[in-house]
């Protein structure tokens, strides 16, 4: 459905091609905005809006965000949706090396301040603005491990602490630039079905209150409602799109 509610908008996607990233934009682009997707895995393409960009690099947003305000002159909105992470993510708890731990938490939670701070310098000059920092269930809830006794798996334990944080950085964000316009929110997902193991997805549909997992595509219109002005009055707030799971 084509609507107007971001028409113009220049809006940046952070891992707009990944999982959910990609219905994202696809969402974002019918609602008229003007899409920005920046994510390691494409060259950049000005005229599509593609941008090559190394979320855990300084220098890497600093030049996305320079060359946005080149082509553009503002920017409306960003998305946080990028997932680095390091080849021994999902170890066991015990096995988890420090410096693996460091590095994770760098890429993931850190990468998310720095291209804030970087946007947030140029919404308050407009006075305008919104952000979306995407989340997890498990960022508010702790984990449920029988789902996955089935076949040895795990929860990544840095994932905990790094989504729990964004959602409280969310909050002192929300807090801190309210008074320049600017609104900045959250959005948690819950159980999105990608090939997990079949026993992982047994019981976790099982469990959850609707009885299956969610698909890629039902995240995005959350993340849409949440850039418009229809959200207007809505800042600091997580939204729990994970098919009742954090409500039992």
């Amino acid at each position: 459905m084509f609507t107007e509610r971001l028409k113009d908008k220049v809006i940046i996607v952070a891992g707009g091609s990944g999982l959910i990233g990609k219905p994202m934009l696809e969402h974002l682009k019918q609602n008229g905005a003007v899409i920005i997707n920046a994510d390691i895995g494409i060259e950049t393409n000005v005229d599509r809006g593609e941008y090559y960009c190394d979320i855990t690099k300084m220098e890497s947003i600093t030049n996305l965000v320079n060359s946005i305000i080149e082509k553009y002159g503002r920017i409306d909105g960003l998305v946080n949706n990028a997932y680095p992470r390091t080849q021994d993510w999902g170890v066991k708890f015990e096995e988890v090396p420090m410096e693996s731990w460091r590095q994770n938490i760098d890429m993931q939670m850190n990468s998310v301040f720095f291209i804030c701070q970087k946007v947030l310098k140029i919404m308050k000059k407009q006075q305008s603005g919104s952000i979306v920092n995407i989340s997890s269930i498990y960022g508010v809830v702790g984990n449920d491990f029988t789902i996955y006794e089935g076949y040895g798996g795990t929860s990544p334990a840095a994932y905990s602490a790094i989504k729990g944080g964004i959602i409280n950085f969310t909050r002192y964000l929300a807090s801190y630039y309210g008074k320049d316009n600017i609104r900045v929110n959250c959005v948690s997902p819950g159980g999105i079905k990608d090939k997990q193991h079949p026993s992982f997805i047994e019981r976790y549909e099982d469990k959850s209150p609707l009885k299956r997992m969610g698909n890629p595509e039902e995240i995005a219109p959350a993340i849409t409602f949440l850039l418009s002005d229809e959200a207007s009055f809505i800042t600091g707030h997580n939204l729990m799109v994970d098919g009742g799971w954090t409500a039992i």
